[in-house]
């Protein structure tokens, strides 16, 4: 007998009004031809064209003059290269120049999925059996490139959701790339991502034991300046600047709401979308907490498992994962540390789950498997669905299973609270399979998660349908627990 679920009349689904802004570049020629139009503008002309951007652009953006400045400043390179002293251009010039190296994107237009919850730090003035929640959903647009955005809401007494007003704009962040590097750590991930070591040796052998990311970038940027460079070097040489390019930290303004917030692609190794985050609180040995989520950074050929943190969803920071257990999608940390180790489920091999303990949050080796595909719903593969859950009975892990027609389900598995390698019961059936209405979308057949959380003894499941939209679904944890140490 199947464990009961109650799904959730509430739908969160794509929204084409959501727009970020963009820089455009449209080819260097084009756009010299472009500012040549610009420069043969009289000052009025100039302010009235402005005017009229502004007047039909400045409501749908935050400080969007201050967006011109920055994508004018782009091509200071290829204005001074037309003989042109940049200096010398109005304020209003520089605008309108960047008004046309901007474009706008809807972030979420062709889908809305993947959902992870977590508790609010904040939990006050609330009522008793209520919980505040925040919830990070996949936002996909144009060219399915995946950002992350955020929603705001409160659980009730009954579990059902009460969602907080959406924000007018959206607030893109502000970058601060990572400026110290240590050497050996950084050759370790080029191995791992098998850039020949013939090409990153030669630029890194003159680098000190901790080097500073401009150093490499100077040295990476004269070697490709080389106009006989091999196609094969260019690429490595790349994948170096890709990976250097991958530590960052992000900001948001303080006068903007959580809802407001959204973590664009901003690296090139992400270029092509940030893919399936999953959020966890953390709560260290010291009983500090912060919010720490994996996703799949993607650019169009390869991925790169990254790892994000924070305290406030403000200021976050960003940074690849490392070692031989930090491959392939999947990966969810525990939300507490196990025996004095940070502890992760993964899936290193595309098929089967995997734990992995490290004393680094973003290294990780040594993953030994503990769980592959039993059940014809799941004989495709097995992942994780989020982070573990604590419970008194052991560790409770949400898992999809892919079956035939590459049908995804989700289930259920416990472990044991000391050695989560160990597992306790898992059901034989799925805990969730799509229904008949679920079946369309994006990706048809599908029901998936990224993170869950118990509230009032309840499972608070947010799953996405068919890759397309998101809702959620309870289950009651007495009876969840009781099937799954009844299935041993």
């Amino acid at each position: 007998m199947r464990v009961p679920v109650v799904r959730k009349n509430v739908q969160f689904t794509p929204d084409c009004s959501r727009v970020v802004t963009r820089y455009f570049m449209n080819g260097d020629q084009r756009t010299q031809k472009m500012v040549s139009h610009i420069m043969m503008m009289n000052e009025k002309q100039v302010a009235e064209t402005l005017e009229h951007t502004l007047r039909e652009f400045a409501r749908r953006h935050r400080n969007i003059s201050n967006i011109f400045f920055r994508h004018c400043e782009k091509i200071k390179g290829l204005i001074e290269a037309m003989q042109i002293n940049y200096d010398d251009l109005s304020v209003e010039r520089k605008m309108l120049i960047g008004s046309y190296c901007t474009m706008e994107y809807a972030i979420e237009s062709a889908a809305f999925f993947n959902p992870s919850i977590v508790e609010d730090f904040d939990q006050s003035s609330l009522e008793k059996g209520q919980k505040r929640v925040i919830i990070s959903f996949r936002a996909t647009g144009e060219g399915h490139i995946s950002s992350i955005v955020f929603r705001r809401g409160v659980l009730d007494k009954n579990n059902d959701l009460h969602m907080i007003k959406v924000g007018d704009n959206i607030d893109k962040a502000e970058i601060v790339h990572k400026k110290i590097f240590n050497k050996n750590r950084f050759i370790m991930k080029l191995a791992e991502m098998h850039t020949p070591d013939k090409y990153f040796i030669t630029i890194t052998k003159d680098l000190p034991d901790e080097f500073e990311y401009s150093a490499l970038k100077n040295l990476v940027l004269k070697a490709l300046s080389d106009e006989k460079i091999s196609l094969e070097r260019r690429t490595s040489l790349e994948e170096i600047l890709w990976l250097a390019d991958s530590f960052y930290d992000i900001q948001f303004k303080h006068d903007s709401d959580i809802t407001e917030r959204v973590i664009f692609p901003i690296s090139d190794s992400e270029s092509r979308g940030i893919e399936d985050a999953r959020f966890v609180r953390f709560t260290d040995d010291d009983k500090s907490e912060k919010i720490i989520g994996t996703y799949t950074a993607y650019n169009g050929h390869t991925i790169l498992p990254k790892l994000i943190a924070t305290e406030d969803f403000y200021t976050f920071r960003v940074m690849p994962l490392q070692g031989a257990g930090a491959q392939n999608k999947n990966l969810a940390l525990f939300p507490k540390k196990i025996k004095g180790e940070f502890a992760m489920l993964s899936r290193i091999d595309g098929v089967n789950n995997y734990l992995m303990y490290s004393d680094r949050a973003n290294q990780w080796n040594n993953p030994v498997m503990i769980q592959e595909p039993r059940y014809p719903w799941e004989f495709t593969q097995i992942g994780n669905c989020g982070s573990p859950l604590w419970t008194e009975e052991g560790w409770l892990v949400i898992t999809h299973g892919v079956g035939a027609m590459r049908r995804y389900c989700l289930g259920a598995s416990l472990f044991d609270l000391d050695d989560p390698s160990k597992e306790i019961g898992r059901l034989k059936e799925p805990l969730l399979s799509p229904l008949e209405d679920e079946r369309e979308g994006y990706v048809p057949n599908v029901v998936y998660s990224c993170g869950s959380i118990i509230h009032n003894n309840t499972l608070i499941l947010p799953y996405a349908v068919s890759d397309y939209s998101s809702t959620y679904a309870t289950v009651d944890m007495l009876e969840l627990m009781d099937a799954l140490k009844k299935s041993k």
